[in-house]
């Protein structure tokens, strides 16, 4: 065992690829191989180890684009842009071939990880520092293999939630009779890695007690550990074609709820950031937020597919490589019954959603239709500093969760526990839709206190608090709405485009016109330049001379919107309940697993 050799692909990271500039947190000089004894010689070579798991996250084939941005569309609140191929939009629409060449480089990624996890989780404990070096050193092994243990959840979290049950390798592949083992159901791996987490959590340093990077702390584990439990007890498609949840669903919940409740008494390590743009403005300009709201964020960096990120370039708004901003953005479409989902004086919106673009050397503004709305929370003319020209790496690290989720998931977690809503629930609740509703906030509206109303309240500040942060999509489905909710997009969009039933004094046109780089809306008689029409039925400025018109309603009848389809009928347009919940194992997998691996239901 103590001449096999790992190669740095599997436990060294090559070079500083997790950052670079001042969020750098760790140099590592490129080596060819190591030993597992080398390797787990000492602390350094472990955390070096250990920054190689880290690694698997990253990059074009983890959550720099593919599983942060391909697979958590189409859903209620967007879609991926163009028509439908054997890729990005195939996964969009749901019509996932297993020839599609966005699935197995992904799934492969992920089990790297969880090879690189199990080495650490095996060879750390057995280090002779781990339980006879200096206090310092075992502090610091221990933290190692809770980070281990934490990375290894998320990376079989991440596979459960696409492929169902999927082989779930617990030891290194040197251990392994068989490298092609069968699918383990996965309500087993889930509560081994919720076990796995429970332990973490007790070896991990809080956020202020140690130096601030992008490592995970005591505070990641404990939130990931209730998000993992809520998808445990939550449906799931099984191999009968049925969604569903198991019996004991409750004690999974009650894991979620006392983790979150844990959290929610540390607001000196983890709370709301009371401005929501500024937790979009920090993260896109690389500047420490001090209420860490941000419990776990992946660092990208290095300017490559392998270990950067796509964020700012591939998502947000569309920009030209001639403007400041360089080019980029205009990959995923936030549906208009979104845009429309927020009240008017909902500070989430105008940050989730974007309505423009800056298509000019001049770096003016310009307005979108209404079937062209992009994302905001990555947009790259937020950076500080600007990358001008076309840049595809950007360096913004994905977000994977949030304080507000943790109010979010205790609330719901109370709701279902205690069939219906406490006070403390209820608070919660608030404390979210408060901070949303800043400078307003005696409009957050009347909050329900009953088991079904408090739930559907959640269901929907889920999906505003939370747009484009890849978690609404598994949302629905550990619900089971994701089909319910599919159709309900595309009426509301259908009805949008009618200007129908709570859209019908949505204008037909908005007219526009720039004040310096900014857009200016003839908003009738309200003559402020922030005046927005869009809930007014269109006023005509007289006279037009100055304004530009743009189709807003009108751009919904367009009958070869997406795919020769109306915006609102291409939405999700192959999903199969009982099917489209879950990914297809892809056909070289198949073929490599000779037969030991079972399809997933609609795709044999």
């Amino acid at each position: 065992m103590k001449n096999k050799l790992i190669t740095a692909s599997l436990a060294v990271a090559l070079g500083a690829s997790l950052l670079t500039g001042c969020r750098k947190w760790t140099e590592v000089e490129p080596i060819s191989q190591y030993s597992v004894e080398q390797t787990f010689s000492d602390v350094s070579n472990a955390y070096s180890a250990l920054v190689g798991v880290y690694d698997e996250l990253q990059g074009d084939n983890g959550y720099g684009i593919r599983i942060s941005m391909y697979y958590p569309y189409d859903s209620d609140e967007g879609m991926v842009s163009g028509n439908i191929d054997n890729g990005r939009r195939g996964i969009g629409r749901y019509q996932l071939l297993l020839t599609n060449a966005e699935l197995r480089n992904p799934f492969n990624q992920l089990y790297r990880g969880i090879e690189k996890a199990n080495l650490c989780i095996e060879q750390i404990p057995q280090m002779k520092q781990y339980t006879s070096g200096t206090d310092a050193d075992k502090k610091e092994l221990r933290r190692l293999y809770a980070e281990a243990l934490t990375l290894r959840a998320q990376f079989y979290f991440e596979l459960i939630r696409n492929w169902g049950d999927v082989p779930a390798p617990m030891q290194p592949a040197y251990k392994q009779t068989d490298l092609f083992a069968p699918q383990v159901n996965r309500d087993t791996t889930y509560n081994r890695i919720i076990a796995d987490l429970a332990t973490a959590k007790t070896l991990l340093p809080w956020r202020t007690e140690t130096v601030r990077n992008e490592r995970i702390t005591k505070g990641a584990a404990m939130a990931l550990r209730a998000r993992i439990a809520l998808f445990r007890g939550g449906f799931s498609l099984r191999a009968n074609g049925q969604m569903e949840r198991s019996a004991d669903y409750l004690d999974y919940y009650k894991i979620a709820r006392d983790e979150c409740a844990e959290l929610m008494a540390k607001r000196t390590e983890h709370t709301l950031n009371p401005n929501y743009e500024s937790i979009w403005r920090n993260l896109t300009s690389f500047v420490y937020d001090p209420s860490g709201e941000i419990l776990f964020e992946i660092g990208a960096g290095g300017g490559n597919g392998n270990s950067d990120s796509r964020m700012g370039n591939y998502d947000g708004p569309n920009m030209n490589a001639a403007s400041r901003y360089g080019a980029g953005g205009g990959g995923i479409v936030m549906l208009p019954s979104y845009f429309y989902a927020f009240d008017s004086v909902d500070t989430r919106r105008d940050v989730t959603v974007t309505h423009y673009q800056v298509t000019s050397a001049t770096n003016i503004k310009s307005q979108r239709r209404l079937g062209e709305l992009n994302t905001g929370k990555y947009r790259r003319d937020w950076r500080v500093p600007l990358l001008p020209g076309t840049v595809l790496n950007v360096g913004y690290n994905w977000s994977v969760i949030r304080f507000s989720d943790v109010l979010l998931m205790y609330a719901e977690a109370v709701n279902e526990i205690n069939n219906g809503p406490n006070a403390a629930a209820i608070a919660a609740f608030e404390e979210v839709r408060l901070r949303a509703f800043r400078g307003n906030t005696s409009m957050i509206g009347v909050t329900p206190t009953t088991k079904a109303g408090f739930f559907d309240a959640i269901v929907n500040e889920r999906w505003l608090e939370f747009g484009h942060e890849g978690i609404r999509k598994f949302d629905l489905l550990r619900w089971n709405l994701l089909n319910t909710k599919l159709n309900e997009a595309r009426n509301a969009v259908r009805d949008l485009g009618l200007r129908t039933g709570r859209y019908a004094n949505v204008p037909q046109y908005i007219y526009w016109k720039n004040n310096g780089e900014e857009i200016q809306y003839f908003a009738g008689n309200n003559t402020a330049t922030t005046a927005q029409p869009f809930w007014r039925a269109t006023q005509v400025p007289n006279p037009a001379t100055g304004w530009t018109r743009t189709d807003w309603a009108q751009h919904l009848t367009l009958t070869t919107a997406i795919d020769g389809r109306p915006l609102s009928q291409a939405i999700g347009y192959f999903f199969v309940p009982g099917k489209s919940e879950l990914f297809p194992f892809d056909q070289s997998t198949m073929v490599s697993y000779q037969g030991k691996l079972k399809q997933n239901p609609g795709y044999q």
